[in-house]
């Protein structure tokens, strides 16, 4: 009985202890969840200085070089190396090629291009199916590579072929088909590209 009574004597200022270490410390609790963040996150930025030369190219230096095919007619610009460029982008990503015959003083082409970027379903129907390129028929470097397409050297502006992934021709049409009283009809736009989308991805 000596020995239990002298035990329990030496174990209860260290049940004190232990009991004091924890007296202070309020029991954890789950707070509130965090709310989801929903803060525009900005797109990668393309390094224009770097070209497409294949598919396995750095991503920001596809998206630099398949917008600059579209942004402007330039005369500098080579159609052909433009076209392969195109040629990648859409066996890739599975669109079609429109190639733009114009230049930077066609007003209708001008107008055409505003109705489309201004406008987020046409835009992203153009963006979804095809490869936009621009070519620019002032430039009498380019007299070549127009006369292998029909209306290429002298169809009114804009003129628009419609190419596969290889580059063959499935279509062409006068620009002007897409306007109404002078100015783009959004409708006929939305037919066009609708019309002239590559099929459906089969599983």
């Amino acid at each position: 009985m000596a020995a239990g009574a002298r035990g329990m004597l030496l174990a209860a200022p260290l049940l004190g202890l232990l009991l004091g270490c924890t007296a202070g410390e309020e029991p954890a609790t789950a707070g509130p969840p965090l709310p989801v963040d929903t803060t525009p996150q900005r797109p990668p930025v393309a390094d224009v200085r770097e070209p497409v030369a294949s598919g396995n190219t750095p991503a920001a230096a596809d998206i630099a070089a398949i917008a600059a095919l579209g942004a402007a007619f330039d005369p500098a610009r080579d159609p052909t190396a433009d076209l392969a460029t195109a040629r990648v982008e859409a066996a890739r990503g599975g669109r079609r090629i429109v190639l733009e015959l114009g230049d930077a003083a066609c007003a209708a082409c001008a107008a055409l291009d505003e109705r489309i970027e201004g406008e987020a379903p046409l835009r992203r129907l153009r963006d979804a199916g095809f490869v936009w390129v621009k070519v620019d028929r002032s430039a009498p470097g380019n007299a070549g590579f127009l006369a292998g397409y029909p209306g290429g050297a002298d169809a009114p502006a804009p003129h628009l072929l419609v190419l596969d992934a290889e580059g063959q021709v499935l279509h062409a049409q006068d620009g002007g088909a897409l306007l109404r009283n002078g100015r783009p009809d959004s409708r006929r736009i939305r037919a066009f590209l609708e019309a002239w989308a590559p099929p459906p991805a089969t599983p």
